[in-house]
């Protein structure tokens, strides 16, 4: 089993008299459940998925929970909504009773949290693994972080002059391979799996997540023109999304097709990366870029076995920058950013401080001009840009004109 980051952050959470309840929610199979089952190991388990039992929480009293469930975890409790009201009223009566509430469907979960146990619980999310978390060997491996939380958390940069230099080179590229065709589902990251085994298991990942999660979060009695607008959206990964063509290509209207990527942004599939348009005398592009999270879904979605567009390549870099900030618990805001005269930056993280701007390209050669538009940014944005980057798979670290550094990501973001 893998590390996983968000493990301190629960421990110290529940710790505390401010956080008694926890919301772990997130992705089917990301590994909630191991997860909390692994930080707390005194508490008692218990799974709402079982009918027969979820009859029997839902008939106990506050005073019954606490003598019975003073400490629990309670999974897959968006399946029996009334169970929260009962934690709820445990919480108020009892100062020592602390529950972990997880859950698949954000929308679910989370529309009954927020009616209940506002402000009386914390929410956190699960990803499927980061690339540090995939780095580690088992549970008690310590989790390093990657160069890029290192400088969103203002410390300096110590690279190599070659990724080829680095002591574990081998090691991070066999893995990178990997989560390229994979992904970062825990069950895909187990080595007693072949390569057959891990597309098979994606596969189904697929049919499972439409026959019961869509379903569920939806209600839709036919899913082909969902199904439709998941495989264009698996297509679009990395580009600009367009809902007028998207809904004309797959016959739908376009708030139903609005909704569908909802729906896909709900259940953990895709982000929407907004675009940056806070300079009102520049023309700039105000469409969002869809970004599937998990290449490994966005690959079955496609039944692709191998090759990479460099579309592709710049959501799977954007998708790990997410769930690392996200896992970190790093607040800072993420754009895109194009012009209408040609000028574009795949990423931008606004912090307080300023802005750190990201170029993402798949070639093994970054030249000079591929910092051109990175120089071009401080007539445009409003606060100053405090990094540049180039993201790449170029093994060597280069810098350039302006303050550009181009970084490998096997050093970048593991």
């Amino acid at each position: 089993m893998k590390n996983r980051i968000l493990s301190d952050t629960l421990k110290s959470r529940l710790s505390t008299d401010q956080a008694r309840i926890i919301v772990l929610t997130g992705a089917r199979q990301t590994g909630k459940t191991t997860l909390v089952r692994q930080v707390f190991p005194g508490y008692h388990y218990l799974s709402i998925e079982d009918p027969v039992m979820r009859i029997q929480y839902s008939g106990m009293t506050a005073s019954q929970w606490w003598e019975t469930y003073p400490e629990a975890i309670l999974d897959e409790v968006q399946k029996q909504s009334s169970l929260i009201e009962s934690i709820k009223s445990t919480y108020d009566q009892y100062s020592d009773a602390r529950y972990v509430l997880t859950g698949s469907s954000q929308l679910l979960l989370l529309k009954q949290v927020k009616e209940s146990l506002a402000g009386r619980c914390t929410i956190l999310e699960l990803y499927p693994l980061t690339l540090p978390e995939l780095l580690t060997n088992d549970w008690g491996e310590p989790i390093k972080n990657s160069l890029f939380i290192e400088l969103l958390r203002g410390r300096k940069l110590k690279l190599p002059a070659s990724f080829l230099l680095h002591q574990d080179h081998a090691r991070r590229s066999s893995i990178l391979g990997q989560y390229i065709k994979f992904g970062g589902y825990p069950a895909v990251s187990d080595k007693s799996f072949s390569d057959e085994k891990r597309y098979i298991w994606l596969s189904d990942y697929i049919r499972t997540y439409l026959e019961r999660d869509i379903r569920d979060l939806a209600e839709i009695r036919n899913l082909e023109p969902f199904v439709k607008i998941q495989q264009m959206s698996a297509l679009l990964t990395g580009q600009t999304i367009n809902f007028n063509k998207l809904a004309s290509e797959a016959g739908v209207t376009i708030p139903t097709a609005q909704r569908f990527i909802e729906y896909l942004q709900i259940s953990y599939q895709v982000i929407l990366l907004q675009p940056w348009a806070k300079n009102k005398r520049k023309r700039l592009v105000k469409s969002p870029k869809l970004h599937y999270l998990d290449p490994g879904i966005q690959n079955s979605i496609l039944q692709k076995r191998g090759g990479m567009t460099g579309f592709e390549f710049e959501s799977l870099v954007i998708g790990e920058i997410y769930k690392q900030m996200k896992s970190a618990g790093l607040p800072f805001r993420l754009y895109h950013l194009r012009t209408f005269d040609g000028m574009e930056t795949d990423l931008i993280v606004e912090t307080d401080k300023g802005y750190y701007a990201f170029e993402i390209k798949m070639s093994s050669n970054i030249k000079k001009s591929d910092a051109s538009n990175l120089k071009r940014l401080d007539s445009i944005l409003d606060k100053k840009t405090i990094g540049r980057f180039i993201l790449s798979n170029d093994p060597q670290v280069k810098e350039f004109e302006g303050g550009v550094l181009a970084v490998p990501i096997g050093l970048f973001l593991m």
